[in-house]
């Protein structure tokens, strides 16, 4: 499998590109706009072919660059069901297989940072967008979010994969790249809870700012970024 990680420094995202084999087809989840020449670049210097572009929800803090991938290469845009992104080509339902050449990509509904969100697993990589983070879990205060579907999407869903299960997250602002199930368990402050109540109180007091140009961003990234 061919797997590559690329962070844009602006946003603190993580983009990520996956592929069987060279010469072969590749998924991109989360692409930032500005970075969709780097993307085409790579997939020219690894011979691969896009097929998917994949969105893990409607991005606040960034522009995604699903549109023009699709304009580039002619791609797929694929998102959860619940986007409101019209736009989107493939929506799909929550445990769905997305088959890639070979490579078998389940979906994972894991509502709270934003009320569409979705993670992806393929074998032991979680792609879990801005739902679970390393030492951190997703804002629940705009785009219909709420903390106490954070707390059972992660409770209930992401922390009962396997311990081993790497997490490749959507963001992270301190220079980590992967954790696993089993570390977010022990050591993320946020999730050394009792019970669903005291998550809220943690995500109710942390008092972060608004991203830059989010009306905008999220405007634009219901429609796939397009201009």
């Amino acid at each position: 499998m061919i797997f590559k990680q690329v962070f844009d420094k602006k946003t603190s995202t993580y983009t990520y590109l996956i592929a069987s084999a060279k010469g072969r087809e590749a998924v991109i989840i989360d692409p930032v706009l500005e970075n969709v020449n780097e993307y085409i670049q790579l997939l020219r210097d690894l011979d691969l072919k896009l097929v998917k572009v994949i969105d893990t929800h409607i991005h606040a803090d960034h522009v995604t660059g699903a549109s023009k991938l699709k304009q580039a290469t002619n791609c797929v845009t694929l998102m959860g069901e619940h986007t409101p992104a019209d736009a989107v080509e493939i929506k799909v339902k929550d445990n769905e297989l997305i088959n890639i050449d070979g490579l078998d990509i389940r979906s994972i509904y894991t509502p709270g940072h934003t009320t569409e969100s979705y993670s992806f697993l393929l074998d032991n990589y979680l792609f879990s967008g801005d739902a679970l983070l390393i030492n951190g879990t997703g804002r629940t205060d705009f785009q219909n979010g709420s903390s106490k579907d954070s707390y059972h999407s992660i409770f209930d869903k992401l922390l009962k994969l396997p311990e081993e299960t790497l997490l490749y997250p959507g963001h992270d602002y301190n220079g980590e790249k992967v954790s696993t199930i089993g570390n977010e368990k022990r050591f993320n402050p946020r999730l050394q809870v009792k019970n669903v109540d005291e998550y809220i109180e943690i995500m109710s007091n942390l008092n972060l700012s608004k991203p830059d140009m989010m009306d905008s961003n999220v405007s634009k990234n219901i429609q796939l970024g397009a201009n």
